[in-house]
């Protein structure tokens, strides 16, 4: 079987390298090779067909630009005057009044705002909730003897939990995880950012009426004194990294820990952790490939390629954060404890949510690990599929199989009954 890559993956008349290809998201890491000997760490691609941007794939031209904002501004507003309502991309990179979005004064408004916001979460609380919501997505299929961890594990726990944390009520946050989905597979784009734009909406509608403890009510009693858009898209940045992204991280470290034996065998014998396999994970397959978008407002030449205005630049966190340049050939990856990858950016518009999100990831994987230690990935490793999308490492599906246990279903039916008694 070849392997894809550069020169196989499909491409645009000026020969750049489709990202949304099937191909691509079947092996990116061969892609990212090929292209590291062709173009070095300064790539062209096309993120959609006829979208133009520049992928950066060296570590140390990444970091340069993630911590130049004046050169390389977050703010897409010239671009995107030229690009269609309807292009497949557009949703995840488009101008919104969020902090991931801005620079300067509103930037520091916008992420004064989120960062108090996130920061008032309780820890403890919310390990308790994940295992909470572990114990009751584990309920559901232990009688089974497999399950799909993606859809019945991973999302549940991501879409559970930070509904929880937002104040989101169910109804809401199933229509607001459907619009993300849409949106970050790059398929029916904008129907899925109309449907999220509507939800989130309901969302600050119904916080603003009924503020609780959560980090809708305190976005909205911020001093920042943020207006009912703004709301909205402060909710569509924080659903956006929680998310689709934190599934792909939970269920990512399961599959690394079910198929990497020489790590699985360090994890049971107390040499490695669940805390190492996340960053082996947020090194080699990141949740987020490929993002931490800028777009320069005139040509910049970095290291003698000449980056065009107004055109995208995207940060391949994966390839950068695997550069040989960064260890003469040794995976970065395999050093356990280094969290110098770029899995959460860096600079300005670094993640303020991250220390969170490890910690719903961690439990979330530890819970599993306790509950189901016999757990073995249901099919072949390279019969597994991974959805396309310039953006994302996300599998289609990874089904396991494990002891069944029949007894475990009546309990939890006992559980359900005692517990509608008055």
């Amino acid at each position: 079987m070849t392997l894809p890559s550069a020169e196989t993956a499909p491409t645009s008349p000026p020969g750049r390298i489709a990202l949304y290809a099937p191909e691509f998201a079947a092996d990116p890491h061969a892609a990212y090779r090929s292209m590291r000997r062709i173009h070095g760490p300064l790539v062209p691609v096309d993120l959609a067909p006829g979208v133009p941007a520049t992928l950066v794939i060296g570590y140390y031209q990444a970091r340069r630009i993630l911590n130049d904002p004046l050169r390389f501004p977050a703010d897409p507003r010239a671009w995107e005057r030229l690009i269609p309502a309807t292009c497949p991309v557009r949703p995840m990179m488009e101008w919104r009044p969020n902090a991931l979005r801005s620079g300067g004064a509103e930037h520091a408004r916008y992420r004064a705002a989120n960062t108090h916001a996130i920061d008032k979460v309780d820890q403890h609380g919310l390990r308790a909730l994940v295992e909470k919501v572990a114990d009751g997505a584990i309920d559901g299929f232990r009688a089974a003897g497999s399950a799909d961890l993606l859809t019945q594990y991973s999302f549940p726990i991501a879409f559970s939990v930070l509904s929880a944390l937002l104040g989101c009520p169910d109804e809401i946050g199933q229509r607001i995880a459907d619009g993300m989905a849409k949106i970050f597979d790059t398929t029916n784009a904008d129907d899925g950012n109309r449907i999220l734009a509507q939800a989130v909406s309901d969302l600050v509608t119904l916080r603003r009426r009924h503020p609780g403890d959560d980090i809708t009510s305190r976005l909205a009693l911020h001093p920042a004194d943020l207006t009912d858009e703004e709301m909205s898209h402060q909710l569509v940045t924080l659903y956006g990294a929680g998310i689709e992204p934190l599934t792909n991280l939970i269920s990512n470290t399961i599959l690394k820990i079910l198929t990497d034996e020489e790590f699985s065998a360090d994890l049971h014998s107390g040499l490695s952790t669940v805390r190492d396999a996340l960053d082996a994970v947020l090194y080699t397959d990141p949740p987020m490939m490929n993002y931490c978008i800028s777009y320069p407002p005139y040509p910049v030449d970095v290291e003698g390629v000449l980056l065009p205005a107004d055109q995208p630049v995207v940060i391949s966190m994966s390839a950068a954060n695997n550069d040989p340049a960064l260890t003469d050939g040794v995976p970065v990856g395999s050093h356990a404890g280094n969290r110098a990858h770029l899995a959460w950016s860096t600079g300005p518009h670094t993640c303020p949510a991250r220390s969170h999100a490890y910690l719903i990831a961690e439990t979330a994987v530890t819970h599993l690990l306790d509950a189901l230690p016999e757990t073995d990935l249901a099919r072949p490793l390279a019969e597994l599929t991974w959805r396309p999308g310039p953006f994302h490492r996300a599998l289609e599906s990874l089904p396991v199989t494990f002891p069944a246990d029949p007894g475990a279903q009546h309990a939890a039916h006992r559980a359900a009954h005692q517990g509608a008694r008055p």
